[in-house]
């Protein structure tokens, strides 16, 4: 072999080996799993403050039900303050990887005094933070320099005091999904498990529902996080103020809901032969008792299925009420055929049939719409009711693409930085 290409040979096995050594430090797709803080029992999974530091132990696994845990493994440890400034590690120590992760979760539970060295002196255990509140962050990684991608973090604190510990409060955190849009649990709504929410008070505490934590009394910030999907909404208020006495016991509660298909058909359809199979004077008659307009705001009645075509093909937003007439012909041909129940709801925000969150059936959204078509026929550019008549518009033909029927049961969710 000739002598550059022995080197570019061994340059590349050379690569390869360094990549297969470094691989898992240089991936920047965050770890999944979590890790939490616990008592030195290791009963509680969501204890985040404690009588003494030797009353701090370790643990990890999923997230939350039916979510990947941990990749297996051995971790390095370390504890900072919040700032960053190192407190104790397993680095130097006899056992620098101490955490051992199987089948997605610790092996044990681990007190962190027994596993870590003080940076000040390297004894065993790990220094007193400098904060005020007695906080502290707890690390686990697969890479010693403890890159954020390779790592997992959770916060606790410290309360030293007397012999009955220190004074608690109890918080938990819930989330269900509000089928019926109105920003209440009622009837048979469900919880929602795994929904990924930040509890602050200075530090934060990443917690999935349904959470429930032993805290420090003093005031948080409880925010739902907003999952990768966007056909999530919000229903309740978020974030969440709530300050917590000794002894509180408060619950923070989330609604959210989620937007999909509801058999919608859109104009596409209704032009065309599969529509046309469908249409039979019955649904020409449904539509002449509508106050459908045409390009120049005069009234549209199809006498046939010819005309009907040629009309949702040609119509444009030039006068809105024309192209406003257009989807709710669609929508009624849905609801007339079956395709959609009339009264399932639907996000059409701008509407007055609409409730306070933007949600209302599609039977109420309808009847809006043509009452709005018998009174303003033409809505040009620059008209007072074009605004309102586009908003009509949208939430119609959002419904005929399939966008934005609430669904009955929760949808997919997924964190970016779960």
């Amino acid at each position: 072999m000739h002598a550059r290409w022995k080197f570019l040979a061994l340059v590349a096995v050379i690569a390869g080996a360094l990549f297969a050594l470094t691989g898992a430090a240089l991936s920047t797709t965050p770890l999944s799993g979590a890790i939490f803080t616990t008592d030195s029992a290791c009963t509680g999974t969501n204890v985040n403050i404690f009588g003494s530091k030797g009353d701090v132990s370790l643990d990890g696994g999923p997230a939350h039900p039916g979510a990947a845990g941990l990749p297996d493994g051995t971790y390095y440890v370390k504890v900072t303050s919040p700032d960053g400034t190192l407190l104790g590690t397993s680095i130097g120590s006899v056992n620098e990887t101490p955490v051992v992760v199987a089948g997605g979760e610790f092996a044990m539970c681990y007190q962190l005094a027994s596993i870590l060295i003080t940076a000040s002196g390297g004894t065993p255990g790990y220094d007193t933070t400098s904060n005020a509140g007695g906080e502290y962050k707890v690390w686990v990684s697969t890479d010693s320099t403890f890159t954020k991608s390779a790592s997992k973090t959770d916060n606790f604190k410290v309360k030293e005091s007397g012999v009955e510990g220190p004074p608690v409060a109890t918080l938990h955190v819930t989330k269900f999904y509000d089928a019926n849009a109105n920003g209440v649990k009622d009837g048979l709504e469900t919880d929602i498990t795994g929904w990924m929410v930040n509890i602050h008070d200075g530090i934060n505490f990443d917690r999935f529902t349904p959470a429930t934590m032993i805290v420090d009394p003093d005031s948080y910030v409880v925010t739902e996080y907003m999952p990768i999907e966007t056909n999530w909404y919000s229903t309740t208020t978020n974030p969440v103020n709530v300050t917590l006495a000794e002894n509180d016991d408060t619950t923070v509660t989330f609604g959210n809901l989620c937007l999909g298909a509801g058999g919608g058909l859109t104009l596409g359809f209704w032009s065309n032969k599969n529509g046309q199979a469908l249409v039979g004077s019955d649904d020409l008659a449904m539509l002449v008792a509508l106050n459908l307009r045409n390009a120049n705001g005069a009234a549209f009645d199809p006498a046939n299925y010819a005309a009907l075509r040629t009309w949702l093909l040609n119509a444009t937003a030039t006068n809105m009420a024309y192209m406003l007439s257009a989807q709710l012909a669609a929508t009624e041909l849905d609801v007339y055929n079956g395709k959609i129940n009339g009264s399932s709801l639907i996000y059409a925000p701008g509407t007055t049939s609409a409730n306070s969150l933007g949600f209302a059936t599609v039977n109420a959204v309808m009847a809006e719409a043509n009452a709005e078509l018998g009174v303003h026929g033409l809505a040009l550019s620059g008209s007072a009711y074009r605004s309102y008549q586009e908003a009509l518009k949208n939430a119609l033909d959002r419904a005929n693409n399939n966008l934005n029927f609430v669904q009955a049961t929760p949808c997919t969710f997924t964190f970016a930085t779960q």
